[in-house]
């Protein structure tokens, strides 16, 4: 990290601003936090276990999203101690609908590493923090900046917009060069007290104002302090990212019953939707019907050692995951024999449609589950 505001600076273009600009910069952006903060739950403390969840919740999810998630999670686990001993189920039933559900299983070893070395309070040290699952460098200077006005610079999506934009800097944000030049900028700007709000009001100024498309310029409290307004470049700054070719897929899902229950299966830990329960499904290619119900019945003999005789299609849903854009075909099946032995009991359970609500599911496994559970109780 650097630790002077001309670290690297004069190895890199655009220059960084003086001291009357940052003093100038400090200034109208209190003035505006102080008027146009919004009151959000994880504001209300300087508690880090709850800045803790609330930062590792905003990860790729937007604030909208996360708040009533983040209510729940800490009713049920209202600290380090209680998120420890809890069950990975318990965590990621709690977790479910805010995808990256990654996320909830750091979050919780991160919480038995800190109940174990720590004795249960979240440390304060950067290298320690930094050392927890989950817990990238921005992570670890929001935490530790909000919970312990520690002076650590932060660099998030809308901060690096932000800082591009006042520095007119027209490189890729997350290219080597440009994090450089982004991160210095961060810490470059930061005052010597009350560093948490600071840079609370600037990923508040960049979510707010500094919007990535037709950025509020006028109700910009450092407009005139813009170098890229100053140019009318701020619509093109940052450069924009390209965008990843999406690849169609064809899946389908499978409610195999027997004798009232229905099957799930555990998802691998290396896989999409780690630690979560699904009913099984597969990756098809077949599209003509005969060949369709064929491909099915022997995959899910080979994958999850079930024999079936396939039933009548129930729903189509088309969802995105990563690159995929996904058609999930939903059928019912009748089970006829298995799991045979070569299947791990642990990856395959039969549970009641009303117990579906106990299993962390993903989204599309939730929607199952309720097609499922309607289907015997019409």
């Amino acid at each position: 990290m650097p630790r002077h505001c001309t670290d690297d600076a004069s190895l890199l273009a655009p220059p960084l601003p003086d001291a009357a600009w940052r003093k100038t910069f400090r200034r109208r952006l209190r003035a505006w936090y102080a008027r146009h903060a919004r009151d959000l739950p994880w504001r209300r403390s300087r508690d880090p276990y709850r800045i803790w969840v609330s930062e590792i919740m905003l990860q790729q999810t937007q604030v909208a999203t996360v708040g009533p998630y983040f209510e729940r999670f800490l009713e049920q686990f209202a600290s380090i101690e209680a998120l420890a001993q809890a069950e990975e189920q318990e965590v990621l039933r709690r977790w479910e609908g805010l995808g990256y559900y990654r996320r909830a299983r750091h979050l919780r070893r991160a919480a038995q590493i800190v109940a174990r070395e720590h004795g249960g309070r979240f440390p304060c040290d950067l290298e320690a923090v930094g050392r927890l699952p989950g817990i990238g460098r921005y992570t670890a200077g929001a935490i530790l900046s909000i919970a312990f006005d520690a002076r650590a610079p932060i660099l998030e999506a809308n901060t690096a917009r932000l800082h591009s934009r006042l520095l007119a800097f027209r490189g890729s944000t997350t290219a080597a060069p440009g994090q450089r030049l982004l991160w210095t900028m961060a810490e470059c700007v930061l005052p010597r007290r009350d560093v948490g709000r600071f840079n609370q009001a600037l990923m508040e100024l960049g979510s707010q104002v500094c919007l990535p498309r037709n950025p509020r310029c006028d109700a910009c409290p450092v407009a005139p302090l813009c170098r890229a307004r100053a140019e009318g470049s701020q619509q093109e700054i940052p450069r924009p990212k390209a965008k990843p070719r999406l690849e169609a897929r064809h899946e389908v899902a499978l409610i195999v019953r027997n004798r009232g229950r229905v099957l799930l299966v555990r998802c691998p830990d290396d896989g999409r939707w780690a630690g979560l329960w699904d009913f099984p499904r597969l990756v098809v290619r077949s599209e003509q019907a005969a060949a369709l119900r064929r491909e099915l019945v022997e995959s899910v003999q080979q994958h999850f050692g079930v024999t079936i005789e396939l039933g009548k299609h129930l729903k189509t849903l088309k969802h995105g995951v990563t690159r995929f854009r996904i058609t999930l075909d939903c059928y019912e099946a009748k089970h006829l024999s298995g799991p045979n032995g070569r299947i791990d009991a642990t990856r395959v359970r039969w549970v009641q449609p009303v117990e579906l609500d106990h299993y962390p599911l993903n989204t599309t496994g939730r929607k199952l589950s309720r097609l499922a559970v309607t289907a015997v109780h019409p």
